[in-house]
């Protein structure tokens, strides 16, 4: 009886097992794949990161705009108006912003009912309940923004968006709560909305 090394199909095997020079090859075939997941999902959550910075310091300008009067004051007040000021300060999002930024601005007569309310879930958010009053002189105010920021890493996007599922969508928000400045004479609102 032959050894089994001696026939053809051993000889073979002995050789391919031997063999290395495609080993890199084959080991970059298995870790390319999640090394170039593991950078688009770096990608986007240094976007989402980003965004909320920009939201973050565009509603903090915007908020100044209504807490000195100079919003009321000008003749805009209305929600589109102040979205406007907001969608001017996102200056790389300005083409979206328009469709995916939903404005709340609420007043209260204390920072207890202030600190009572609650910003609106994201897997059952509505636009519809958002409302807008800009309040007068000694008014406290609420300025909530909420930004509908699109996924696009596989795989990822299933584990990060938050606006139900299959959405593709995060919800993104934040907030500012101040005292308007006493501008002019008019008697505060009081809570509104």
């Amino acid at each position: 009886m032959r050894p089994l090394l001696s026939s053809r199909p051993g000889r073979f095997a002995a050789r391919f097992a031997r063999a290395d020079r495609g080993s890199t090859a084959v080991e970059f075939s298995l870790v390319a794949l999640p090394f170039v997941m593991l950078i688009f999902a770096t990608i986007e959550l240094a976007l989402v990161m980003l965004v909320c910075t920009t939201l973050d310091t565009a509603v903090e300008a915007a908020g100044r705009k209504i807490r000195t009067g100079e919003f009321q004051e000008s003749g805009a007040a209305t929600k589109s108006d102040f979205k406007a000021v907001v969608c001017a300060r996102m200056t790389w999002l300005s083409s979206d912003c328009a469709n995916n930024a939903y404005v709340d601005v609420r007043t209260f007569s204390n920072f207890a009912g202030l600190a009572a309310n609650s910003p609106q879930a994201a897997s059952s958010f509505n636009a519809a309940s958002t409302c807008f009053t800009a309040g007068n002189p000694t008014d406290i105010v609420l300025v909530r923004i909420y930004y509908k920021w699109r996924l696009f890493t596989p795989l990822l996007d299933v584990a990060m968006e938050n606006m139900g599922a299959g959405s593709g969508f995060r919800l993104l928000s934040t907030a500012t709560a101040f005292r308007n400045e006493p501008y002019n004479d008019n008697l505060p609102v009081g809570a509104h909305c």
